[in-house]
């Protein structure tokens, strides 16, 4: 099995933010990466702007420095390395003021390229940012602007950053990007789905019995406690990365894999979901150990009833999924740092094997992380003498594994994400419709929290959340998959 890299056009890639930790930890490595793969052009060109008074060189050694740290196992050779850096400028600008908006004008002026602005920055920079590109004449017609999360805290907020940013862009060109989306397991799921006869014919209440999504975390919130303590689990994961798994594991079948078509089938889902009932709803916060704070321990609030973990029993209301519950879950400092989705098919009408064979179900799990792949759960007889025992087995695929040493070649969410923007290719990447209808769900659970004022459950540091997490399983009769590495 061959890697295909397709050649990226030349472009000059704004990395607003450009010394910031998201540009430190992901955007800088996967650029890298994507050096080394040869798909960015030889003339590209990669622009940090930021408040700090950087030059050139001082920000090609900031750069250095960053993949040193964060890509795993240097991809290429020094001089590759060398290479790359001399790729990159840096303009000292203030996002708020005039100051470096004429040097990055005259760095950019008369080049005839794609242009990408990533705003690598708080959302309460976006407009600002947006009105200095237009006004400075930066933006070219097919100018394309990457934000990052978090895209607002309610419905109010996420539509006045969307109407904010079409003020200066077109939604063709606006990427709100979700690092999930660019996960190769999630993009297989709509392989599974709609490139294969075997399940699509199954994918649906009448054979489907419920879904498990879980993104469990390890880790607390270390030193992301001031933001987080003002978002908590609904807003940081649920509203956004877990609504957007959901919405690729439950859409219909797009006419075509483009754009258009896959956002506007997702879509139809948040707009069937349910309203969700505080009572299928439960939350959660982590105490401490010995060795390790509490949540409000690393918030420094000890009067915080911000939610680290949160679980919810969704229903979609349309004939595919009509009596099949979705179970979500999400919280940090559980048992392990493990993301799957779980589609539990019911249960053999007749069982031909009596009692003592037990009770057996197919399984077809889809790992995010760590180890990304896909396992079936199949049923079989046991070997060896003694009658017709059962027991459940995996069809495993672990793309490391499977794809040998092409696996390695598999590119990390950011740099596909990356190169997509470059490409013009937004199918990975959420229209302003698809956010404030997730807002229009998550608002009324939120504003039921605030008018309980119901503090979150406690649960053990290690644990799988907590035990009102598990009764709501339980209650149904099911029960929540072990959270496992």
């Amino acid at each position: 099995m061959v890697s295909r890299v397709i050649p990226a056009q030349p472009f000059d890639l704004v990395i607003f933010g450009g010394t910031g930790d998201l540009a430190r930890r992901k955007i800088l490595p996967a650029l890298f990466r994507r050096f080394c793969a040869g798909q960015m052009d030889p003339q590209a060109r990669v622009i940090g702007a930021a408040r700090g008074d950087l030059d050139d060189a001082g920000y090609r050694d900031f750069a250095r420095a960053a993949i040193g740290e964060f890509d795993d196992d240097v991809c290429c050779a020094a001089e590759h390395l060398d290479a790359f850096l001399g790729q990159l400028s840096y303009v000292t600008l203030d996002a708020r003021g005039d100051e470096g908006w004429g040097a990055l004008s005259a760095l950019l002026d008369g080049a005839d390229r794609i242009r990408a602005f990533y705003f690598s920055v708080g959302p309460g920079l976006f407009g600002d940012l947006a009105t200095r590109i237009e006004a400075h004449g930066l933006a070219t017609p097919d100018a394309r602007v990457v934000v990052e999360k978090p895209f607002g805290r309610d419905l109010a907020s996420a539509r006045a950053l969307n109407a904010e940013l079409a003020r200066h862009f077109d939604e063709t060109q606006i990427y709100r990007i979700d690092h999930y989306l660019g996960k190769e397991t999630v993009q297989n799921l709509m392989a599974i789905r709609f490139a294969n006869t075997l399940f699509e014919p199954l994918w649906n209440s009448q054979y489907v019995d419920h879904i498990q999504i879980t993104v469990a975390e390890s880790g607390g919130v270390g030193t992301r406690g001031g933001y987080y303590d003002k978002a908590g689990a609904m807003r940081d994961m649920m509203q956004n990365h877990i609504m957007q798994l959901l919405c690729l594991t439950a859409m219909e079948p797009p006419a075509k894999y483009d754009p258009h078509a896959v956002r506007d089938e997702k879509l139809k889902v948040i707009r069937a979901l349910s309203p969700a009932q505080l009572g299928d709803v439960v939350r959660g916060q982590y105490e401490g150990t010995d060795s390790l704070p509490s949540y409000r321990g690393e918030v420094e609030d000890q009067d915080s009833t911000t939610e680290s973990f949160v679980a919810v029993k969704a229903r979609i209301g349309n004939w595919r999924w009509a009596g099949t519950p979705f179970y979500l879950r999400t919280g940090k400092r559980l048992r392990a740092r493990a993301s799957e989705i779980a589609v539990v098919f019911k249960d053999a009408p007749h069982s031909i094997f009596g009692s003592d064979a037990g009770r057996h179900r197919n399984i077809l799990t889809i790992r995010l992380q760590p180890n990304e792949g896909i396992e079936m759960g199949v049923t079989i007889k046991e070997p060896g003498p003694g009658g017709m025992r059962l027991i459940d087995v995996p069809l495993d695929m672990t793309f490391s594994e499977a794809l040998g040493p092409d696996a390695d070649l598999v590119p990390d969410a950011y740099e596909r994400l990356i190169m997509d923007v470059i490409r013009g290719d937004q199918t990975l990447f959420m229209r302003g419709d698809e956010v404030e209808a997730a807002w229009e769900w998550t608002d009324p659970i939120i504003d039921a929290w605030e008018a309980s004022n119901t503090p979150p459950c406690p649960y053990a540091t290690g644990s799988a959340g907590p035990d009102d997490a598990l009764a709501l399983m339980h209650r149904d009769g099911r029960r929540w998959r072990e959270i496992k590495p």
